[in-house]
């Protein structure tokens, strides 16, 4: 029985492993694509270790591929060295693949024609595109390495976040645009950064579809709000007992989830019943269990 059980186990794993790397390498690809297809091709320079490679091929001649690869080995020994080998290890496989893509797909322009002179046009279905491969490498638990290992290393030898690291690496390869390519270049570059970031967060986390309500009211005031979740919404809620942080006042507290189209009604529902009651609301990505 055991045997069935962890032969059943290990075919499950095995099919989750290949729906992750076949995940992550058509990520990779579309990143790729998309890469040569709107971005280099318009001497764009959304960041990155591809941004750079942008920056050199167009002072120097270099290839995009060649250069990447040489920055990602580089990395990666930096990292090995500075950051250990398991932090490095979800790396490696993106530093390779991507650069040896993004030289298979070089010629994308040829197969796939668009007009080069819409500019804005590229830089919004380009960072789209670049986002949603960013945000399936992501959610497979990979990285395309790059300055993702920089952003890393400079957190934690400069004690700063995450945040301000992307910001200094990032924004120093935008701004360096600017210079290269103008004002104009560096502005599409920014506009191009801010949809990677977007799409990416959302094919990783999903469009939020709900919002959770976290609701702090008096004890007279709470049979209300509880009866108009409960019997107007028709939606459950949890309920605790807190007290106020300055006066120690007995409070109840109040959580529950429901679909952002009823919003309104119980944001409104709130107000009408205790206008002194203090709540914050915020984009749930997936509720699970309950009745």
């Amino acid at each position: 029985m055991n045997f069935f059980s962890k032969t059943k186990e290990l075919r499950i794993s095995t099919k989750k492993n290949w729906k992750r790397y076949c995940q992550f390498f058509f990520g990779c690809l579309i990143v790729a694509i998309a890469y040569n297809l709107f971005i280099a091709s318009n001497d764009l320079v959304p960041g990155g270790v591809g941004g750079l490679a942008v920056i050199i091929n167009n002072l120097f001649g270099f290839d995009n591929s060649t250069v990447i690869l040489v920055i990602n080995i580089f990395l990666l020994i930096l990292s090995f060295t500075l950051l250990g080998i398991e932090k490095t290890r979800s790396t490696i496989l993106g530093s390779i693949l991507f650069p040896i893509l993004v030289r298979l797909t070089e010629h994308a322009n040829v197969w796939i024609q668009f007009d080069t002179s819409k500019v804005l046009l590229m830089a919004i279905i380009g960072g789209a595109a670049f986002g949603t491969g960013l945000g399936l490498i992501f959610k497979a638990g990979f990285t395309t390495g790059g300055t993702d290992i920089l952003n890393q290393i400079i957190a934690k030898y400069g004690k700063t976040s995450m945040g301000t690291s992307m910001l200094l690496s990032d924004g120093l390869i935008v701004l360096a645009s600017g210079v290269f390519f103008g004002i104009t270049s560096m502005l599409y570059s920014i506009l191009i950064l801010y949809m990677i970031s977007q799409i990416s967060d959302k094919i990783v986390l999903g469009i939020s579809d709900n919002k959770m309500f976290y609701i702090v009211t008096d004890r007279e005031k709470e049979i209300e709000i509880k009866k108009f979740i409960l019997e107007e919404l028709h939606h459950g809620a949890t309920i605790f007992k807190v007290k106020g942080g300055e006066h120690f006042h007995s409070k109840k507290f109040i959580m529950t989830a429901l679909p952002t189209k009823d919003y309104i009604r119980l944001r409104d529902g709130i107000e009408k019943i205790d206008e002194k009651a203090f709540f914050i609301v915020t984009d749930s990505y997936g509720l699970f269990g309950g009745e």
